[in-house]
Formats: structure tokens, sequence, C-alpha cells
């Protein structure tokens, strides 16, 4: 018996002796946690009870060289209601008015909201949507409803603020226009001029506390921000809206007509490079078109004839060839080796001057002038496009320049036909922005200037920086350039473009037709091309027109296809009696508006601190009043002002932000 005692007691005493150090086990832990470690805990607990969230930046606004919006940042906001936070007597007095006013300005019925926030209120809902995606004024109306004007605490009003980028002109220039958007490990994927110059037009980003709350939820802590997000700069670019809207619709038309698979226009400014209109189009499977993809600086693919400017200066620099020289087209087909060059025209054209064969378009005649004078030397012929840059991308800031290809006799590829081929622009490859800058180069007495896209950045209305003019070089000598211009003037004069030949303005270019997938028997496609610049005296403007695949049944040479997109355009921008339809004006101004505006605006001049009346203004002239007053201005719509989130007559007083809601 006394055996047995002694074993209970052994095993009480380790019984004891295990709980004991249990007990300092526990007892260190909990001294570690609260001396050593418990800060990391009790940051770990807050971080899952309270977290900073990312306040997007307002964008800045990009516009047009004239001051019309192209792209801009509208602020939205969501609406939520706190059911728990209000007090019981604000909430018995306040649900019935505030469903009233709802039902108002929302459309469902007051006994909808009623039941609503009182089954939010009995359920305890701290995240009840009340609205989504409104416009500054309408989200300062609900702010005034009864129970939410009590604010975030007593009312339980739960405002989230976000930004929409909008285009105002649509569809058009969309590719153009672009945009930036950020991916998951903080990098941006940029497209257009949005992502061109998304370092000026993104801002800085701000923060705002917010408690997590059921449901996965997250209410902010208060209605100011702990960090105030910085908007973005305001870029100015040269697109000119009137312009491109002629281009845009002056392709449309012809690819619909045409029932051509994608086309481009691009318009430049000839002595300083700007872009002033730039249009993508594509179709769809359903057989409609919008801006696709930017096939103007992204698409590189063989010119076909109108190469053969290049050809004709790079042989005129050569002084290989004098515009009087004469070539034998033969019956309009001769043979390289394996090949057979043919031209357009049955039967050839005999022997004609290569200035004859530049306007007729001669495919023979320029393989015969560059097979002739550099099939000894043919890395001379392919030095002098080098030395003209051809083999070179622009350097755009646009992202996604195609890359030109300029073959060279050292090339693995390199065959005896290589060299006629190039000649009418096969076998090279140059998107359609790198064949305009060259033209444009011609137009412009042999001065290469690199594209320009954008003017200037501002601040509030202020320039803080405006983009240097681009870097010039010849190309060519001014005697070269001069006869090239003059050649392509007689192109359009009695050439193969005569058909766009106009009494009342002076165009000069040369059309393109190049077979594209000629490898497939089976395939018929081509590329209608037209490039060119007008007037012909004192160029102002350089065009270039492509339009791939069009159905071959109902045209496909480039002075059918191209070209007349061409001379629409040309007229529309410089003639005082166009043959088609004037554009409208975007924003004609209502004189009795700008009687009642200049009132009010005397009175904000006098006194700088009181708001005009906006209503029925064109937006462009309130902006620019209202930067004359210091306030930013954010807009949404396009058009006239509909509504102004300042009253009129009201004293500005430290306001610095006023939205306008166009239409």
């Amino acid at each position: 018996m006394a055996a047995e005692e002694k074993n209970i007691l052994k095993r009480l005493y380790l019984i004891t002796g295990l709980l004991f150090l249990i007990a300092i086990g526990v007892g260190f832990k909990l001294l570690n946690i609260q001396f050593v470690e418990g800060e990391k805990y009790k940051a770990l607990a807050e971080e899952r009870t309270f977290r900073n969230f990312t306040i997007t930046a307002n964008r800045g606004n990009l516009y047009d060289a004239n001051g019309n919006l192209l792209a801009t940042s509208v602020p939205k906001y969501d609406i939520r209601f706190d059911a728990v936070t209000v007090s019981e007597e604000n909430f018995q007095e306040n649900l019935v008015p505030l469903s009233k006013e709802l039902s108002l300005m929302f459309g469902q019925s007051t006994e909808y909201y009623v039941s609503k926030i009182k089954s939010a209120r009995k359920n305890g809902d701290r995240y009840i949507r009340i609205a989504d995606n409104l416009g500054y004024s309408e989200y300062k109306k609900v702010s005034n409803f009864p129970m939410f004007s009590l604010g975030a605490f007593k009312g339980g009003l739960i405002v989230e603020q976000r930004t929409v980028r909008e285009h105002p002109l649509g569809g058009i220039a969309e590719r153009t226009v672009g945009y930036e958007r950020k991916t998951e490990n903080g990098k941006y994927i940029p497209v257009g001029l949005e992502g061109a110059y998304g370092e000026y037009l993104r801002g800085k980003d701000g923060k705002r506390l917010k408690q997590k709350i059921a449901k996965g939820q997250w209410k902010p802590i208060s209605d100011n921000n702990e960090i105030e997000p910085k908007d973005g700069y305001d870029v100015v670019s040269t697109i000119d809206v009137n312009i491109q809207d002629i281009a845009h619709h002056a392709l449309l038309a012809q690819l619909q007509k045409y029932e051509a698979e994608h086309g481009t226009v691009v318009v430049m400014e000839t002595k300083t490079g700007e872009i002033k209109a730039i249009a993508n189009l594509g179709r769809t499977s359903k057989g409609k078109y919008f801006e696709k993809l930017n096939y103007a600086v992204g698409e590189s693919h063989e010119p076909g004839s109108t190469f053969k400017l290049m050809a004709l200066v790079a042989a005129l620099e050569d002084k290989v060839v004098d515009t009087s020289d004469v070539f034998d087209t033969q019956n309009g087909k001769i043979k390289f080796y394996d090949r057979t060059v043919y031209d357009s025209h049955r039967g050839g054209f005999g022997k004609i001057s290569i200035a004859e064969a530049f306007k007729l378009s001669s495919n023979t005649a320029f393989a015969l002038l560059v097979n002739e004078n550099y099939k000894n030397d043919p890395e001379k012929f392919v030095n002098r496009l080098y030395n003209m840059g051809l083999n070179e991308k622009l350097g755009l800031e646009i992202k996604g320049e195609g890359k030109p290809k300029i073959p060279h006799p050292k090339d693995k590829n390199w065959y005896g036909t290589t060299l006629p081929w190039m000649a009418f622009g096969y076998g090279v490859h140059l998107t359609p922005l790198q064949t305009l800058a060259f033209y444009n180069a011609i137009a412009n007495n042999g001065k290469m200037v690199k594209p320009k896209f954008i003017k200037e950045v501002r601040e509030w209305g202020k320039i803080i920086e405006k983009i240097d003019e681009p870097v010039s070089y010849s190309i060519c000598s001014k005697e070269t350039a001069i006869i090239a211009q003059d050649l392509m003037a007689q192109v359009v004069s009695d050439g193969t473009a005569s058909n766009i030949k106009s009494p009342i303005l002076e165009m000069a270019g040369k059309t393109g037709t190049c077979q594209v997938e000629y490898w497939i028997k089976s395939e018929q496609n081509y590329i209608a091309s037209f490039a060119g610049f007008f007037p012909v005296e004192n160029p102002q403007y350089s065009c270039i027109v492509v339009i791939h695949k069009p159905n071959p049944a109902l045209g496909f040479y480039g002075n059918i296809v191209a070209a007349p997109v061409f001379k629409q355009i040309a007229q529309k921008i410089y003639s005082d009696t166009p043959v088609t339809d004037e554009i409208p004006v975007l924003n004609p101004k209502n004189e009795e508006v700008l009687e009642d505006f200049n009132s009010y605006y005397s009175i904000s001049k006098k006194y700088k601190s009181v708001m005009p009346n906006l209503i029925g203004l064109p937006a462009m002239d309130a902006i620019s009043i209202l930067e004359n007053l210091g306030l930013k201005v954010k807009i949404s719509g396009n058009g006239v002002v509909k509504e102004q989130s300042i009253e009129p007559g009201k004293k500005i007083g430290s306001t610095k932000n006023i939205y306008l809601k166009l239409s």
C-alpha cells in the first residue's frame, strides 16, 4: 500500500512540475508579446482594422491645338449610408424626408427607400448602396438631403470619389489620344499621347484612411484625406479637331465605299512637323469601322509606287540620272532573271523620259533606272537611302513605332531581283508616318522635321514647359527637292492622279498601288495609297492616305481609292468654296448669352470674387474666364455649359475648384 501511495505522489509531482513548466512558458510568451513583439502584433491588428487606401490623382486634361478637349478626368461620386452610426432620434426624424428626396431624384418610390433604409438599420448594415456614378452637382445635391446633411458621423453619409477618363470626341482619334494603364507591379502600359506624356498627366496619388466594417467592407474614417492627391498637368497637343474631323469622316466614307479592311490618314504641317490629324480605322466582323490600331505609327509595310519618289531623289542626288533621260518600257514588261516587272498600262509606254515615268508611274522604267545605274554597286543606292534616314525610326514619343526595312546587299536574302524591285517599292517596308515624313521633307525643300504631337505643358493655364521644336536636317539638296516637287505637281495635273485635279487648289503627290500577299496565287489584295502636299506654291500641309485591302471588284488603284480622300481633306481645309459640305462650327456663339456673360464678367473682373453666369457658354470661353479668376476647372460632357457647381453671383472666396457640366 505504501508503495502504491509513493507512485501516486511521484505522478502528482511530475504533473505539478509539468504544469509549472507550462506556466513559466506561458508567462514568458506573454512577456515576449508584451515587451518584444507587442508593436508587431498591434500593427498587424491595426492593419486588419485600419488601412490607407490610394486616392488616384486626377489626370491632367489633353487638349487640341485650339484648346478643345481630347481627354479629361471627370470626378464621379458613389454614395453609401452607414445605418448604424445615426442616432435613433435623427433616424426617425429624417427617414421619410430623405426617402422622398431620393425618390424624386432616382425614380424609385418613397416606400422603396423607407423599406431599404429600415432594413439596413435592423441588420446593422454600415455600407448600404444609395447611388453610383454621380456627377459633382448631383453629389452636392444628395449631400444636402435630410439626414445626409448632418455629415458622416451624425448623418451616416459615406462619399467615395473616383475619376473617370472621358473623350469628348468619342471614337475620333481614339488610338492617337490613347490611354495609360498601371499594372499590378506598378509599371505603366503606355498607348498614344496619354501614354507618351503620362509623366505629366498622371499627377501624384493621395491617401485616405478607412476602417474595416462588416462583410469585408471599408468605411472612410473621416471626410478628410491623409495625403491630398496632386492633379496632373494639362498637355496641349498639335491635333486640330476640325482637321481631325475632316480626315476621320473622309477616310471612313472611302473605307465603307470600297469595303476595305483598314486605313489611315495623317495630316502634317510642313514647316513645323506638327501633326494636325491622324485617323486610324479598322473594320469589325460586322462591317463597322472604329479606331482599332494606330496603323499610321505602328504598321510597317511595302509602300509600292510611293517609294518611287525615294528612288528618284536618290538617283538625282547621286547624279546618275537626269529627268530627261529616256528609258524603253518595251511592251510593258521586262524580265530580270526569273521574274518579270509589269506596268499597269498594258503594252507599256514605249520610250519615255524619267519625268514621264514618274508622272505615269511606270514600274519598268524605274526598275531600269535603278538597275542600270546601280547593278555594279548596289550598296551605293542603299547607302543613299540610308543617308536620307529611311532605315531609321523617326523616334516618336508615341510607343509602338514600326521598324523600317531597307534591304542591304550584304543581307543573306539579297537576290539579283532585289535591287530593281526596290525601285518601285517592293521588298522595302515603311510605316505611313515614315513615308509622310519623307514627302513632307521634299515639300519643305529637302528639310526633314520630326513629326510633332505636343506643343506645351500647362498647370492652371500657365505654360510650365514648351516642347522644343524638332531637330531638322537635310535629306537632299534644295535643287533636287524642287525638281521632285514639280514632278509631283505633274502627277496631279496630267498624270496618274489627274482625276483629283482641282481648279481652285493646286495639289501635288504620288499614287501607290501595291499588291500584298502576292505569293498566294488565289488572293488578289492591294494597298492603295496617295502621299503629297498642298498648296503647290508655298506648301502648308503634307498628307498621306493608305487604304488596305479594298474590294478589288470595286477598285484598288491608289488614284481611285486613296487620292480622293486626299483631295477632300485638302479642299475642306483650304478652299473657300469646297465641293463638299462644310464642317459646322463646333461651338456657335449665342449673342444673348455672351451679352449676359459680359455683364457678369465685368463684375468679376472688378471685384475678383464674384462668379459669372456661364450657362450657355462654349466650354473653352468658360474655361478661359474661370482660369483668369484663379479657379481650376473640371468638366464633363461636350458642348456648352449646362450646369456650374458655383452659383452665379456667389462670392468665390477661398474656393479653388469649379465643376462644369456640358451638353
